[in-house]
């Protein structure tokens, strides 16, 4: 039997989905920042990829300066609201807390993050603006947490920045790939236009850049063009029955639901391939959408696979179950999903085997492949001259993002690979610095 009945309207849907980080109110903020010992080495600043000076924020909320603990967030890291909710703070800050070495709940560092950033959202607190003109340009390709935040730096810098953005909302995958009950939709937009009324930059929405024409158009108005393109579609496994209905990719599935919420389809049987976050979020979001039966299917085992430790615990704490050493060789059906033809596997020196004449066949009505995304290698083989590494991730200065092709500049998940969200903000910002310090000096 199903955890989760089948939502049918928006309240049932949002009970489904509930915030598993949910706002502090005044009075639990309070108290949880007092719990602070204020750290000299101050262990969670070093486990932060941003670097956010965590006890100064703890210590302004604590007394009752909410405004300034925003300011040293946003100073910090651009996404500030959404990294309070969607980092992996169990892993990073959270994990690095001294009160795990006491076995004593580490501080919620990312609640806290939350509570007071929202607070400037909602009051509009005017933190930031552009800088002096400078008279330059920068065009910026993708409204995603790379995109967005070196436009932020950007204009805090004094450049006119143009965002183009093929989709018809800001913010990338935290809008359209992250799992509901991380953080909704509502929030992530009032982060978006938060920061875009702060600094002035102007985002172009549903103005996908494709063409050689659309890029030499971009390189004949602007001094610099920045790629926060991210990553493209799920990558197909070149499976026997891959096309059939009903088999869907995580970030497509993930996609729909974000924006359709309860009118998403689900299927009542479903199998999950992969062993990531994102098969993680996946096979929760189908079990919170009354799924009957979810199967996490690896072809490693458990303790082989990428996902966080607390992502797999989330996912069986709504009855999610994991299928281990098995690889899928086929999907089964006439027309749509009615299976997965898997075979058993076994790990040998590293090496994944298969292990002949143990095929079996489990059913199942739909199938999520998690299994990482494409690169985005079309449009970026219209640069010239811009080099990508064996994995199609595009090589550029690990200090400043600058590309083999001097006049582009990238970060995030187009030159990580696939990142957290707090990765694409921290390396755009630092990306940003690097283009000014290279239009600086062609400047000169």
């Amino acid at each position: 039997m199903a955890e989760y009945q089948t939502p049918t309207s928006e309240p049932e849907f949002h009970a489904n989905f509930a915030q598993i980080k949910p706002r502090m109110n005044t009075s639990e903020a309070l108290f949880e920042s007092s719990r602070c010992l204020f750290c000299f080495d101050a262990p969670c600043i070093n486990a932060c990829p941003s670097g956010i000076d965590i006890p100064q924020f703890i210590r302004q909320i604590n007394t009752g300066n909410t405004t300034g603990a925003a300011r040293t967030i946003y100073e910090a890291n651009y996404f500030g609201n959404a990294c309070g909710k969607v980092c992996p703070t169990e892993v990073l800050c959270e994990g690095a807390c001294v009160y795990n070495l006491q076995e004593v709940k580490p501080i919620e560092i990312g609640r806290l993050q939350s509570f007071a950033t929202r607070e400037a959202i909602e009051q509009d607190k005017q933190l930031f603006g552009p800088g002096p003109a400078n008279g330059r340009k920068v065009a910026v390709i993708g409204a995603g947490p790379a995109g967005i935040s070196a436009a932020c730096e950007l204009r805090s810098l004094g450049y006119e920045v143009d965002v183009f953005e093929a989709k018809d909302q800001p913010s990338g995958l935290t809008v359209y790939g992250v799992a509901p009950y991380k953080i909704t939709n509502e929030e992530v937009l009032a982060e978006m236009a938060y920061l875009e009324g702060q600094f002035g930059y102007r985002v172009h929405y549903n103005q996908p850049i494709s063409s050689r024409r659309e890029l030499e158009a971009l390189e004949a108005s602007y001094d610099v063009i920045f790629l926060g393109i991210g990553l493209g579609p799920t990558n197909a496994l070149q499976l026997p029955g891959e096309e059939r209905s009903n088999c869907v990719g995580a970030v497509e599935f993930i996609e729909q639901l974000r924006q359709r919420h309860h009118h998403t389809a689900v299927g009542r049987r479903v199998i999950v391939l992969g062993g990531g976050n994102t098969a993680m979020d996946a096979a929760s979001e189908a079990a919170r959408m009354g799924a009957e039966d979810v199967v996490l299917a690896y072809r490693r085992g458990k303790e082989e696979m990428g996902a966080y430790d607390f992502e797999y615990d989330l996912a069986k704490g709504v009855g999610v179950k994991g299928l281990f050493n098995v690889a899928p060789v086929e999907i089964v059906g006439n027309g749509k999903v009615e299976g997965v033809k898997f075979v058993r596997t076994a790990t040998l020196n590293g090496q994944v085997r298969t292990v002949p004449g143990s095929e079996f066949v489990a059913p199942c009505d739909m199938v999520i492949k998690a299994t990482g995304q494409a690169k985005q290698t079309q449009l970026l083989a219209l640069i010239p001259g811009l080099r990508l590494d064996d994995k199609g991730r595009i090589v550029a200065d690990e200090r400043t993002g600058q590309t083999t092709n001097p006049r582009y500049f990238t970060s995030g998940d187009a030159r990580n690979g696939g990142a957290e969200v707090v990765n694409a903000s921290s390396e755009a910002k630092a990306a940003a610095r690097g283009i000014h310090e290279y239009l600086t000096k062609t400047k000169d």
